[in-house]
């Protein structure tokens, strides 16, 4: 009992900095919005693009940090989207299979970008700095106040354009040969969600590292698929893990000194051992 209440004490005196509660109010929106999108990826078999963009968006960072630039996103952010779109356009050439350029541009990336970290470095401790950006370690526990608001206008941007757009979204998901056929331009559609793909792997990267974000878009689709059976349901029971996950993560990682993103990412593994044996049972 004793221990439960200094753990209590101890939280409650970290809750009190506000970088702390920034990094809670950022980690939930992020991992919101990564398991609206992740829902989609998944069922599409398009999962793997989180990895390769997250690794595009690590090399556009470290040619940030070079530059010094105090908002890296203006760098960060469009060379993410052209990465998504480029991979969605090459994947469509039947000379070179989708999971072949995402594989070109992930490998490619992530080695120019610690390339030129080493050969630019601005600090002394260049595999500290490498290890921060790729796992997330203690980018989350910097962000400013101006930061939380531009993750937080990015998110309900995101979960609007998913609400409005939530029938096409589902129609090109499960059959784009009909949803062009119904008149739906899926080309598009696929573009729209390959670019907010994009945004969100950048949002997540101060969250779980520029290796991880995938994890986040994976991991609570794969959770919520084990035990609900409508894409509704998928969509809303993933977000719910998703946010669990991250908030839980967060405090887990404060109270016990342990990397935000692997802890959070640990979590996830949790919640879907928990949902697959859930599911067994209501199947079994």
């Amino acid at each position: 009992m004793t221990q439960v209440s200094e753990m209590v004490s101890t939280l409650q005196f970290y809750l009190s900095y506000p970088f702390v509660r920034y990094a809670l109010i950022v980690g939930t929106l992020s991992a919101l919005c990564a398991s609206l999108l992740g829902v989609t990826l998944v069922l599409k078999r398009f999962s793997y693009i989180g990895d390769g963009l997250s690794h595009v968006a690590f090399g556009a960072l470290a040619i940030a940090t070079i530059f010094d630039l105090t908002n890296t996103s203006v760098i960060v952010m469009p060379v993410t989207i052209a990465a998504a779109v480029l991979i969605l356009r090459t994947g469509q050439n039947p000379k070179i299979n989708g999971d072949a350029a995402i594989e070109m541009l992930s490998v490619g990336s992530l080695a120019i970008g610690y390339l030129v970290m080493h050969l630019f470095s601005t600090s002394a401790n260049i595999s500290g700095d490498v290890c921060s950006t790729l796992f997330g370690s203690t980018s989350i526990l910097t962000l400013t106040r101006a930061q939380v608001w531009v993750f937080a206008i990015m998110s309900v941007a995101v979960v609007l354009l998913f609400e409005l757009l939530y029938n096409r979204i589902f129609a090109v998901t499960f059959d784009e040969s009909f949803a062009k056929a119904a008149g739906i331009r899926t080309n598009v559609y696929n573009l729209l969600i390959a670019v907010i793909t994009a945004v969100i792997i950048v949002l997540s990267m101060n969250l779980v590292g520029s290796l991880m974000t995938s994890a986040l878009l994976v991991f609570p689709a794969l959770s919520a698929m084990r035990v609900m059976e409508t894409f509704k349901g998928v969509v809303i029971f993933s977000a719910v893990i998703a946010v669990l996950c991250a908030f839980f993560g967060i405090i887990l990682s404060i109270l016990f000194s342990t990397p935000v993103g692997s802890t959070i990412v640990a979590m996830n593994i949790a919640a879907f051992c928990i949902n697959y044996v859930i599911g067994k049972l209501r199947r079994g």
